[in-house]
């Protein structure tokens, strides 16, 4: 009953709404992107501004009740939810003000990327985000920010200018390069562990129109095509980003008849030069041959963004598996198409997203994010609507994952990974870990942001320092 109490007294304080399992919208409001998640909180709080946030950070403090923050909801382990706990859902934060002289947006700590797209396009200005437009802010910044523009503009962390943090006390901070800048280092890659973000500053850049789209192979062309990628783009200019995947191609429109549920190969490209240089820039790719669908053409940065939005809607199956590669042999060329070969399902696919240009000029310590050498973030994922479905696709993935994972670097990218254990965190962040945790017991010494991919907090040498 005094649980019951202070949910009661918490429900009075908040501008949003308090939702309860004896609510009729619990069961919605609970559900997040990965339909493999079934967690069942406490209390879901719809935070409406920062003194929402603040009210339910110290409300989990005093009363002891695990935590967990909720932003777009995409991230792949479930970790913006949890049992029996209280969940801090950011979706009324959300907007988008861009200053164009500056050429900045600030951003609520609940949009997601197609709401910054709408609001910076306008403009003609964009900053790096990742490639399904549904996708939280929150969630990809922390984590680092793959997508479209990593070659040319770097990650999305490289383009943040500062952020206000609600910390594990109950204040409220900002972090940049000239305020709390331990705490700004880490948010650039330690993931959700040093409080809630409420708003991000970012960068702008100017991209409008690209000249992007995918462009695919039939599957007997995959080692070729494969070894010519690993050489290509690594050399590549900096305006020109391409992710290597293994597909399905869908039964619809606007593929032709001919291709629908094919596996294939293939590249998503995306150029953000000069338009009239870039017919110049795929010569020696179309030259290739036997190129089975060109997709690639002008496309505002907004559609390219979106571009795989309806295929992968909200509720599927999701098992994810992931590992950063400094090179690609042959060797594990050879396992790449074993197993993509194999996929299970239509939406089941391996991605390679390359990390160089930009993003690779920035040294391993300047911010939290650790495999800045590192070639490509890797990324495997079964992925099917039917939750009957859910060992099949789990078993590919990992049996893929496995097979690849003696070639890889050691650690992944945090956005790509489920609920793994510490090995896996700290092989993430490898050299950088030692210090995220002295951050984190500064900011978050009783480890209150632990719903994640959590670093825990440093034991203090000097236990009984004044």
């Amino acid at each position: 009953m005094a649980q019951e109490n202070n949910f009661q007294q918490l429900r009075g304080t908040l501008r949003g709404e308090l939702i309860e399992p004896t609510d009729a919208n619990y069961n919605l409001a609970r559900k997040v992107y990965n339909g493999m998640i079934d967690k069942k909180p406490a209390a879901i709080a719809k935070c409406n501004d920062v003194a929402d946030v603040i009210a339910c950070v110290n409300y989990a403090r005093e009363n002891k009740i695990l935590l967990a923050v909720r932003g777009g909801g995409h991230n792949g382990g479930g970790l913006g939810v949890c049992d029996d706990g209280l969940v801090i859902a950011l979706s009324g934060i959300r907007y988008a003000h861009v200053d164009p002289v500056a050429k900045t947006v600030r951003v609520g700590g609940g949009s997601t990327w197609a709401d910054v797209d709408h609001a910076t396009h306008a403009f003609g200005l964009a900053t790096p985000s990742g490639i399904i437009s549904t996708t939280g802010v929150g969630g990809l910044t922390l984590g680092g920010g793959l997508g479209h523009l990593t070659r040319k503009c770097g990650l999305s962390i490289d383009n943040l200018l500062e952020a206000d943090v609600v910390l594990a006390d109950g204040s409220c901070v900002t972090a940049s390069e000239k305020s709390n800048e331990d705490l700004f280092w880490a948010l650039r890659g330690g993931g959700g562990n040093f409080g809630v973000v409420t708003s991000f500053l970012f960068r702008l850049h100017n991209v409008d129109t690209l000249y992007a789209g995918p462009m695919l192979w039939e599957l007997s062309e995959s080692k070729r095509i494969m070894k010519w990628y690993r050489d290509f783009i690594t050399t590549a200019p900096d305006e020109l980003n391409g992710f290597f995947a293994f597909l399905t191609v869908p039964p619809g429109p606007p593929f032709p008849e001919h291709l629908h549920n094919k596996k294939m190969c293939g590249i998503v490209w995306a150029y953000s030069g000069p338009l009239d240089k870039a017919e110049k820039v795929f010569e020696p790719i179309r030259s290739l041959g036997n190129i089975a669908l060109d997709f690639v053409g002008p496309i505002p940065h907004p559609a390219l963004q979106s571009m795989f939005d309806a295929l992968y809607v909200p509720g599927y199956q999701w098992y994810w598996r992931a590992d950063y590669m400094n090179e690609l042999s042959d060797k594990a060329i050879d396992e790449h198409i074993k197993y993509g070969s194999e996929m299970p399902t239509m939406w089941s696919t391996m991605h390679m997203y390359p990390v160089n240009g930009a993003a690779g000029r920035i040294k391993n310590d300047e911010t939290a994010w650790s495999y800045r050498d590192a070639t490509w973030a890797q990324v495997i994922v079964g992925v099917d609507p039917d939750p009957a479905n859910r060992e099949l696709v789990t078993k590919w993935t990992k049996d893929y994952w496995e097979a690849l994972h003696p070639y890889s670097a050691g650690g992944a990218y945090i956005n790509f990974m489920m609920d793994e254990g510490q090995d896996r965190i700290r092989a993430t962040y490898k050299d950088n870990y030692d210090k995220l945790a002295m951050v984190k017991a500064k900011y978050d010494p009783n480890n209150l942001f632990r719903v994640n991919q959590n670093i825990k907090p440093a034991v203090m040498a000097a236990a009984g320092a004044k």
